[in-house]
């Protein structure tokens, strides 16, 4: 509990039988957390077996992408304020202090990795990368005049459940691109949000998505001022 509030921890799993584990005990640790949400999205084999071992609560997705596992993710979670994240080993458990702790103030905190301060050495977030995810994070801010924005690529975020009911029936995009897709649809609803610097540590494991290689990372970057033009220009609706 967090402020009288239920608090509630929820991501998508793939690739992280060597980390979720850990994970799931850690965020129970920090004694805020009253539910974890784990969602089985079709993920490497032992991994269903390592979240039974723990307290989390098992679902499974079998439509194959980001967006179906954490969409499936958010409407299971029962808790007033809900925490998204990944659990390869990229994000501290006990960053959620962080984020409940604007909680009373926005609706929604997004963390974001792009603060050199809390850039661990060895994570994917070289210079490239970086600034990447700050130059369309600029760009949303400009093109949709909302607040500064310096990352778009972390997953790691707070929403309360008052904002979540505005959104979560959008139809949004259930692959790499939802992170980007919740992120302007909040925005769009003029949901009040701030965002705060979180560790961002090396990956666990193999990369999946743009982690994978250059090439990779430099066509979503392509895919991604498309995705966000339009928006600008409605073409992706705003409607449940």
């Amino acid at each position: 509990m967090w402020e009288g509030k239920k608090v509630s921890v929820v991501f998508s799993t793939y690739r992280d039988v060597k980390t979720i584990k850990k994970v799931i005990d850690g965020l129970f640790k920090t004694g805020v957390v009253d539910e974890v949400v784990a969602v089985d999205n079709n993920a490497e084999e032992g991994t269903k077996e390592e979240i039974l071992k723990t307290k989390a609560k098992y679902a499974l997705e079998t439509r194959q992408g980001l967006g179906y596992g954490f969409m499936t993710a958010l409407k299971e979670a029962k808790g007033d304020l809900i925490i998204t994240m990944e659990v390869d080993g990229t994000y501290t458990p006990n960053d959620v202090f962080k984020l409940l702790s604007y909680s009373e103030d926005f609706d929604v905190v997004c963390g974001t990795r792009t603060n050199s301060s809390t850039i661990r050495k060895g994570s994917e977030m070289g210079l490239m990368t970086r600034w990447a995810n700050i130059f369309y994070a600029k760009f949303i801010s400009v093109l949709f005049r909302t607040s500064n924005l310096t990352d778009v690529g972390c997953i790691y975020r707070l929403i309360n459940r008052k904002s979540l009911d505005k959104i979560k029936k959008i139809k949004m995009d259930g692959g790499w691109a939802f992170n980007l897709d919740w992120m302007i649809h909040m925005i769009r609803k003029k949901i009040k949000f701030i965002e705060i610097p979180v560790n961002f540590f090396p990956r666990v494991g193999a990369a999946v998505g743009a982690g994978k290689s250059k090439l990779v990372a430099a066509k979503i970057a392509i895919r991604m001022m498309g995705f966000i033009i339009r928006h600008r220009l409605n073409l992706i609706k705003n409607k449940k």
